[in-house]
């Protein structure tokens, strides 16, 4: 048997999630000083290993024959609510479908909503409210906001606003005295829920949901020509979009009453870049992701870290993360969101879109032709921290947006043909980890340390868990010992076995 240094990694990393970097905690009498180093040192730099890692996926579908996502929210409660669409824009059999589930993913509720017969309906985002949730998009190709009950998803109210053509509600952000809504109007590409080739389209309403004519109220087609995402930071708006053809991120910020310009940006190259994600950090930092052609082989992803006044702090292109001939490879990213350490995450959707190629890796179950997810994670400075793919060996599986969680990890809104949720941990770090009772005891696993389910503490009962079952951090870290003294003993990372 070779020692590699992964195996040595892999027992560390179980160790120290395990038990939370609690090394005084440990009654190992072989406990030695360099390996207690080893263990500090890789509990300090965590980050430098932890990779994410699926928790678990579920996906949930509508009254039609397919169902496509667009934005996830983690809930106030915990669990998670998934705005799209179940039917078809082509053939006008599309409806708002939205999906409430708990925090691992099992329907709570969900609601559809129809404009008739022959109609374009859309749904684009979610805003969470005290007493409710905001929905935004298209009821019979008129921008819509729909309030729904928390609990069971009934209506609060359902409005319309005739802006202009076909035009839809993309995002909301909170007023003092109702909502800033964003998104288009007077659209030619009727076929599309995302760059609908219109004209850039910024209301008031009041929180009735009534609309709220301002004076002064911006004309946000002068600048952008489709509005994606709105955010608010120190009752100041920013707002993202695309440019007139998609050929640039565009940005702009807004005084607290959504009607004074304070600046405006585009930012990109020479050819199409397409934004679709913008999120903020608690500092203020903007961060912006979609996908570009400008200095690239073929689409990748591009993101843009930007201050408070507009000025660019760093740009990344990145794409390809399985290794393809780059001439075939989309990388397309959806959303984004800021981490805790300065940097940001982003997700997208990796695969090819070419019948004359198809390449497989060296597993045959990942070909090109079968997208993946592609989470993305940067550092304050830009740097990559990692790239992980996600999908099955037959389905398409797309990143179409992303939302952080309570325990340092993130939920992914997944197009699969369904509503797809996937859980994934190691996305930043936390002092909050959430302590899950998977044997259903009643007690959380770290506190009874029973996963057996025996009443018995793990390591103090007399049965052993079993091969396929988890193990303790007791006999992982004897594990470790044992490894580590077989190195010692001269056998080496590449010793002879």
């Amino acid at each position: 048997m070779v020692w590699k240094p992964a195996k040595v990694l892999s027992s560390l990393k179980q160790v120290v999630t395990l038990i939370g970097c609690r090394i005084a905690n440990l009654r190992t009498p072989n406990l030695n000083k360099g390996v207690l180093a080893i263990v500090m040192l890789l509990c300090a730099e965590r980050s430098a290993w932890a990779v994410p890692e699926k928790q678990w996926f579920t996906d949930h579908g509508g009254s039609q024959e397919e169902s496509h996502g667009h934005f996830i929210l983690t809930c106030e409660d915990g669990g998670f609510l998934q705005i799209g669409e179940t039917g078809f824009l082509n053939d006008k059999t599309s409806r708002i479908l939205i999906v409430k589930t708990d925090r691992y993913g099992a329907s709570l509720w969900k609601k559809e909503f129809f404009g008739g017969d022959g109609t374009k309906n859309l749904g684009n985002s979610a805003y969470e409210l005290a007493d409710g949730y905001l929905i935004a998009g298209a009821l019979n190709e008129d921008s819509a906001l729909i309030k729904v009950k928390k609990s069971d998803g009934s209506t609060l109210f359902s409005k319309t606003y005739d802006k202009g053509g076909n035009d839809a509600i993309e995002h909301v952000a909170e007023t003092d005295d109702g909502f800033l809504l964003i998104g288009y109007k007077n659209a030619k590409d009727l076929t599309t829920t995302f760059f609908a080739e219109g004209e850039g389209s910024m209301f008031h309403v009041d929180r009735a949901g009534e609309e709220l004519p301002l004076e002064g109220e911006i004309d946000l087609n002068l600048y952008m020509a489709h509005g994606y995402r709105v955010e608010k930071y120190k009752n100041e708006f920013v707002v993202a979009g695309l440019t007139e053809g998609a050929e640039d991120h565009a940005l702009m910020k807004l005084d607290s009453s959504g009607t004074k310009v304070i600046w405006s940006k585009a930012y990109g190259g020479a050819s199409s870049d397409h934004l679709f994600g913008l999120d903020l950090a608690d500092n203020g930092s903007i961060f912006v992701t979609g996908h570009t052609l400008s200095g690239t082989i073929n689409w990748d992803t591009y993101t843009v870290k930007i201050d408070l006044d507009g000025n660019v702090v760093w740009e990344r292109k990145l794409g390809n993360p399985r290794g393809y001939d780059e001439n075939f490879i989309h990388d397309e990213a959806w959303g984004i969101k800021a981490t805790p350490d300065g940097g940001a995450v982003v997700v997208a959707g990796t695969g090819d879109e070419y019948e004359q190629y198809s390449q497989c890796n060296d597993n045959p179950s990942d070909c090109s032709d079968v997208w993946h997810v592609y989470l993305l994670k940067y550092d304050a400075a830009g740097t990559v921290v990692w790239q992980q793919t996600f999908g099955e060996t037959e389905v398409d599986w797309a990143g179409e947006d992303i939302d952080l969680t309570s325990d340092g990890g993130a939920i992914v809104a997944v197009d699969n043909g369904q509503f797809g949720f996937l859980k994934v941990n190691d996305i930043y770090e936390t002092s909050n980890s959430q302590i899950v009772d998977d044997d259903v005891d009643g007690v959380n696993d770290i506190a009874d340390n029973d996963d057996d389910n025996d009443g018995i503490a793990d390591g103090q009962d007399s049965s052993p868990l079993g091969p396929d079952a988890p193990q303790t951090p007791q006999s992982i870290f004897n594990n470790l010992l044992n490894t580590v003294q077989k190195v010692r003993n001269g056998r080496g990372f590449r010793g002879a076995p």
